[in-house]
């Protein structure tokens, strides 16, 4: 990394006599087009471990301290001059108000200056991920040259029944409208049952997910992307005690397919989603510095990956569920590549109905699936999730020399969202 920083930094020098650090010389971007080279990069990609919702880490910390967090050593990691981050885009799903006025005062505690905006965003599970596609487009667009995109949510403090507001009446009339409002658990028995997944299949899936998060712990191949996060919890006695939190609370040792076998149906009586099938509710931030190839150069920035493609695709409300299925294809297909050409898939375990139908829909080999586990083990806090997706693969494919990777998730009301990226070195 240190090599590859004064190699940008020798890149910049040049380019500053080329043109002032404001404008990114056109012979950088027809350069950038020649080579096939995306113009949109990521040069740092961070999140804090993820808390089990009410009972875990964060239970007792503010969504804002864990967004200031990651926004802090964003800076921090990379070094680069904070006034200098022309937007960021803040996923967020349960937070009233969509979390705007905090976002704006968690980027102040983070030492933001007022000079950078803020906005938050809600496309559900995807907003995290949608977060970044809007900072890529403003790049592309040449709006702006370096953003940040992050995600945070916390399920211990923020109710997802709340977060729906006052119905209008009309919508019972209307079966797509009023299917907005069924449970995810039951979209989740419903994709299983429309396509028969049955009850072992997805304690399978469930089983290997945890083993894979537990031993990528043991290994320590979440340390790159992680930023331990410093905070206070709250004993039963309502004593306070300060810990430092390093990793994710989600992956349970001892879990086995056996053990999963006899949980019992969470959501419908004779199902076949359970607590030990289905994502945990969690509590989490990450973000994501993206910017323009020649403002990485300017600013010496190593460039870990690229950004390659975005697509969202609809779906029936009532099987959600099946997003990745639709999404997928239409992102890779905008990277010009075929789904072989795809190294690793990113997968979120909302469900492991869903997960695996759309791995078996789309042929897609299990070991290239969440090598590191998923939202089964790891936790899925929803407007955080897409960001530190991002976060995991690039980190994994940089440390495994591979080279595309997609990140993609189903989304509550029906649809799903998929990415492509690349990874550089």
């Amino acid at each position: 990394v240190q090599i590859s920083m004064e190699a940008n930094r020798r890149v910049g020098l040049l380019l500053n006599h080329i043109a002032p650090p404001s404008q990114e010389p056109e012979c950088i971007r027809e350069f950038t087009s020649a080579v096939g080279k995306s113009n949109v990069v990521i040069v740092s990609a961070l999140r804090t471990p993820i808390g089990k919702s009410r009972r875990g880490s964060f239970k007792d910390t503010h969504f804002t301290d864990l967004l200031a967090t990651v926004l802090k050593a964003t800076i921090d990691q990379t070094g680069i001059d904070v006034k200098k981050v022309e937007d960021l885009q803040v996923g967020n799903v349960l937070a009233p108000g969509g979390g705007a006025v905090q976002a704006r005062m968690a980027m102040f505690l983070a030492g933001y200056p007022y000079d950078v905006p803020v906005a938050t965003l809600n496309r559900q599970c995807s907003s995290g991920l949608q977060a970044f596609a809007n900072i890529a487009g403003a790049i592309n667009l040449g709006a702006i040259d370096i953003g940040i995109a992050a995600g945070v949510e916390s399920m211990s403090l923020h109710s997802m029944v709340g977060a729906v507001g006052d119905l209008n009446d009309k919508i019972f009339k209307n079966e797509l409208a009023s299917a907005c409002l069924m449970s995810m658990g039951q979209t989740s028995e419903n994709v299983a049952a429309k396509y028969g997944v049955s009850r072992e299949v997805q304690d399978r899936f469930a089983a290997s997910s945890q083993a894979k998060a537990l031993r990528a712990q043991s290994e320590g191949m979440f340390d790159d992307e992680i930023v331990p996060v410093t905070t206070k919890i709250k004993a039963k006695d309502g004593s306070e005690k300060v810990i430092t939190v390093t990793k994710d609370d989600g992956p349970r040792p001892g879990t086995t397919f056996e053990k999963l076998q006899k949980l019992r149906p969470a959501f419908k009586k004779d199902g076949t989603s359970t607590a030990g099938n289905s994502s945990q509710t969690s509590d989490g931030a990450a973000a994501v510095l993206a910017c323009s190839r020649g403002a990485a150069h300017r600013e010496g920035l190593p460039i870990i990956g690229s950004f390659k493609s975005f697509a969202v695709k609809g779906v029936p409300p009532e099987i959600m569920g099946v997003g990745p299925a639709y999404a997928i294809p239409e992102a890779v297909k905008k990277a010009g590549l075929t789904l072989e050409d795809i190294d690793i898939f990113e997968i979120n375990e909302a469900f492991a109905s869903q997960a695996t139908w759309c791995v078996k829909e789309l042929g897609i080999p299990e070991s290239k699936v969440n090598p590191l586990g998923g939202a089964i083990a790891l936790g899925h806090p929803l407007g955080c999730t897409g960001a530190r997706m991002i976060a995991t693969l690039l980190h994994y494919m940089r440390k495994k020399n591979l080279r595309y990777g997609v990140v993609s998730m189903c989304i509550g009301t029906g649809m799903g969202a998929a990415a492509v990226f690349e990874a550089e070195y």
